[in-house]
């Protein structure tokens, strides 16, 4: 029989699942049938989220990233506009001044020429970072195209690219910089940058060479292929974006190793010279002086430390974020 509309606007009738049923009222029924996340059925955790986002998200909670992440926000910010916290220029010394400790408006005190030790810390970072984030994205750049290509054509390729790989890391890296950039005459950061990138692409093709030959063996990449994907875009579109998670680990991690060789190259002086500003050349004008003025190679050292530190705690950050072996 039919059940009468009134009964319908004041309730339900819902299994027990035993067999039997139970009257519902009409604002528990409908409490029932809604599907958590709104009215719509879905809400934002109802939507599958991607290896981007989960990483996104745990980064968002981790307070070493976050920590890390202001210190470089703010070695970019100083780096972009130095003249924000300092009104000084870094080559204006007074020899009447060096070595003396700090006085007003000079917090750092003065290095062995004379020179305001805050000002040309704070411009010291420009350098730092043009040379850790140009020598990062050219290695990044090369190494991933070399090593992707190898492990995706295999085959003579791989068998090439991986005896090359094996020459330049037999090269010492610091006796490396001691000979190419020994006879450079330009005093820019390029010329060390070159270097960077020459002797560092093959840690990154390795590493991108391993990622591509474990995302080829995967199904949906052989499901593509079977639907007659061309080679660019199972290499583009499939393997690429699921194989570059450890290649921007290591590049993150290598970002601070780049910064702190720029600094032993121009502490050696084979880097960058004067009149650059940068900290290895600070600090290595004040390592005779570390006795009568240890100020001097305290804070280009420690400025040093700190960016290095930075970028390190981060690449760890970003790393532990996109291991799904963590999870």
């Amino acid at each position: 029989m039919p059940e009468p509309s009134s009964q319908k606007s004041r309730g339900a009738v819902a299994g027990t699942g035993m067999g039997g049923t139970m009257d519902l009222a009409a604002g528990e029924a409908a409490t029932l049938e809604r599907v958590p996340g709104g009215p719509a059925g879905g809400g934002p955790d109802s939507r599958p989220r991607s290896l981007w986002s989960d990483a996104w998200r745990d980064l968002r909670r981790n307070p070493v990233f976050l920590i890390s992440a202001l210190v470089i926000l703010f070695l970019v910010f100083i780096s972009i506009w130095p003249a924000a916290i300092t009104s000084g220029n870094p080559l204006d010394c007074d020899l009447a001044k060096a070595q003396d400790g700090p006085a007003p408006g000079h917090p750092f005190g003065f290095d062995g020429q004379g020179c305001d030790v805050y000002t040309r810390t704070v411009y010291g970072a420009r350098t730092s970072v043009t040379v850790g984030v140009c020598a990062t994205l050219g290695v990044a750049l090369l190494g991933s195209v070399l090593g992707g290509l190898a492990g995706f054509f295999a085959g003579a390729w791989d068998a090439v690219l991986s005896r090359i790989t094996d020459v330049f890391f037999a090269i010492p890296v610091v006796l490396g910089g001691l000979v190419l950039l020994s006879v450079v005459t330009s005093n820019t950061v390029w010329p060390v940058v070159g270097f960077m990138v020459l002797l560092g692409w093959p840690q990154i093709s390795r590493i991108a060479r391993g990622s591509v030959i474990t995302a080829r063996q995967n199904d949906y990449v052989q499901a593509a292929r079977a639907l007659g994907a061309s080679p660019a875009r199972l290499l583009l579109r499939h393997i690429a974006p699921n194989a570059v998670a450890p290649v921007i680990v290591v590049a993150t991690i290598a970002l601070g190793t780049y910064i702190s060789l720029e600094a032993t190259l121009s502490y050696l002086g084979v880097g960058l010279k004067p009149p650059s500003v940068s900290w290895g050349i600070d600090i290595s004008a004040a390592s005779p002086y570390i006795r009568n003025a240890p100020h001097a190679l305290l804070w280009p050292s420690g400025a040093l430390a700190v960016t290095v530190l930075a970028f390190i705690m981060l690449g760890d950050a970003v790393r532990d974020a996109l291991d799904p072996k963590l999870r």
